[in-house]
């Protein structure tokens, strides 16, 4: 039988006792981790709910205020109101009293988009109709595609509806309806500014203030042509004539939705009217 050296069972043992030592000594670490783990937590949770008492009764207050807005929104998307708005905004003092000598076809969104598509055919009509007016494109330009800039493929979609190219010039610099009035406006002296008839082209929602702001900015005989959507009869759209229930489900399935747009953008521009009326613009 081999018996091992004292020395060395009694390194093994002290070996042993550290162990142990090291052991209780990370248990006890964690446990006061886990404490301190623990406090942090409860008292975020107190923070949190103190929070929530406090913010409750704003919080219940603006859920009930959106709610209710959101419940007339639903209530009249089934009336005519929302387009009656949106119709009034594209017709409200539009009328011009002499001849236009010039078009003004406002950039919308960009090219192509439907609405700019939109502007540039009702434009083309205008200049068709008013051969001896000049045509000015307000659009800021895309310097980095100049050859695709908006104000450009606005250019040549017009002259693919026989409009002529000499009748049209760009004003650039504007960024706005406002700026972009005031643009046009270093084109033409102060007499003729009172003089000259212009005619706006844009998007229905748009014409209202657009107007109004050519007017404040010296233009004396300003009108438009809003550029309205020529959408198809509903009664085309029916099978059978005598359906009532077809008829009930497509005002549902289309009408309900349009007019939800429709009051989403007239909220956006009676905002937008709001914002000019106090900045003096309008």
């Amino acid at each position: 039988m081999v018996v091992q050296p004292v020395n060395e069972i009694n390194l093994l043992i002290s070996t042993i006792e550290h162990l142990n030592y090291f052991f209780v000594f990370m248990y006890l670490a964690v446990s006061k981790l886990q404490l301190n783990h623990n406090f942090f937590a409860m008292k975020v949770l107190q923070i949190v709910k103190n929070m929530w008492t406090k913010i409750r009764p704003a919080y219940f207050c603006f859920v009930k205020i959106l709610g209710t807005i959101t419940l007339i929104g639903v209530i009249l998307s089934f009336t005519d109101i929302p387009y009656n708005i949106y119709y009034w905004l594209g017709t409200y003092n539009v009328d011009l009293t002499k001849r236009p000598d010039y078009i003004i076809l406002l950039g919308g969104v960009g090219m192509p988009s439907p609405e700019d598509l939109m502007r540039t055919y009702f434009a083309a009509g205008a200049a068709k109709e008013e051969p001896q007016t000049k045509i000015i494109i307000a659009f800021p330009p895309d310097t980095a595609n100049f050859g695709g800039s908006p104000e450009i493929l606005m250019a040549r979609e017009l002259a693919m509806r026989g409009i002529d190219s000499n009748r049209i010039s760009f004003e650039r610099k504007g960024y706005s309806t406002y700026s972009q009035a005031l643009e046009i406006k270093k084109c033409f002296t102060p007499e003729e500014a009172d003089s000259i008839g212009i005619r706006i082209i844009t998007s229905p929602e748009h014409m209202y203030r657009a107007v109004k702001t050519f007017r404040k900015a010296g233009f004396t005989f300003v009108g438009g042509c809003p550029a309205f959507e020529n959408a198809i009869q509903e009664k085309k759209l029916f099978k059978n004539k005598n359906n009532k229930n077809e008829k009930y489900g497509l005002g549902f399935r289309y009408n309900m939705w349009s007019y939800l747009k429709y009051e989403i953008t007239v909220l956006r521009e009676f905002c937008a009217i709001g914002y000019y009326k106090l900045r003096g613009w309008i």
